[in-house]
């Protein structure tokens, strides 16, 4: 309901086991609580952390991985021989692109009222964050209208973002204290001349350099303003 699709690494450190989740079908402030099968605690999907039972209280947060939404031409444009999960499960629910919550999703009203509402947008504008060690910071998809480049940072960590506001893919990386643009194909950005590929994991340059993508996600303005009300904002 957040708008919120985050991809978290579920191995944490001094435990042997990875957690492994699953759908509670209860929410918080509009937000999807998941549960770990192995202590049946409840973790709020937005922050990586655990709410209610065993593990709350224990400091264990999860750690936020690198995840993109894309349309599915792009996305398999780049990845041609991607596998994809087939939506005949076995069993009786319905999975189809739009089910269940289609007519939320395509409407500007909320489900739920929120807390607090920010009214530098509106609530369910998306927006592309970024969580770094005591620093976060959201921009508009917006600003990367026509598939802008942004160079930017967040604290004092130099970054570029690119991305589209219609497909709502935005990748971010560590930039270096470079400065790019646009570059002469679909998955390529230029330096000072010198040619940069987009890939998933990283910025590769022509000399084998590479840039490490960053951990980020979209999700609506009003979640994310709601649970990180003191983060950055980009408003040029």
């Amino acid at each position: 309901m957040c708008g919120s699709g985050i991809l978290f690494g579920t191995r944490v450190k001094g435990r042997s086991k990875s957690f492994v989740f699953g759908s509670s079908g209860f929410l918080y402030r509009s937000n999807k609580l998941m549960y770990d099968r192995q202590t049946h605690s409840l973790w709020n999907q937005f922050t990586g952390r655990p709410v209610v039972g065993k593990l709350t209280g224990s400091g264990i947060r999860l750690k936020i991985l690198p995840v993109v939404i894309a349309t599915w031409d792009e996305w398999r444009a780049r990845h041609p021989k991607t596998k994809v999960l087939s939506l005949r499960t076995g069993y009786d629910r319905n999975y189809s692109p739009g089910l269940p919550y289609g007519t939320y999703f395509a409407s500007p009203d909320l489900m739920f009222p929120a807390l607090t509402l920010d009214a530098r947008l509106r609530p369910k504008d998306y927006v592309f964050g970024l969580r770094m060690t005591g620093v976060q910071k959201a921009w508009p998809l917006s600003a990367f209208e026509g598939g802008r480049v942004l160079n930017d940072r967040v604290g004092i960590l130099e970054i570029v973002l690119v991305g589209g506001a219609t497909s709502r893919t935005v990748r971010a990386y560590r930039s270096g204290g470079r400065v790019f643009k646009k570059g002469p194909g679909p998955n390529q950005l230029s330096s000072k001349g010198a040619i940069w590929t987009i890939t998933e994991a990283a910025l590769k340059g022509p000399k084998g350099e590479t840039l490490t993508r960053l951990p980020g996600h979209i999700a609506y303005w009003f979640a994310w303003s709601g649970y990180l009300s003191k983060a950055d904002f980009y408003a040029k």
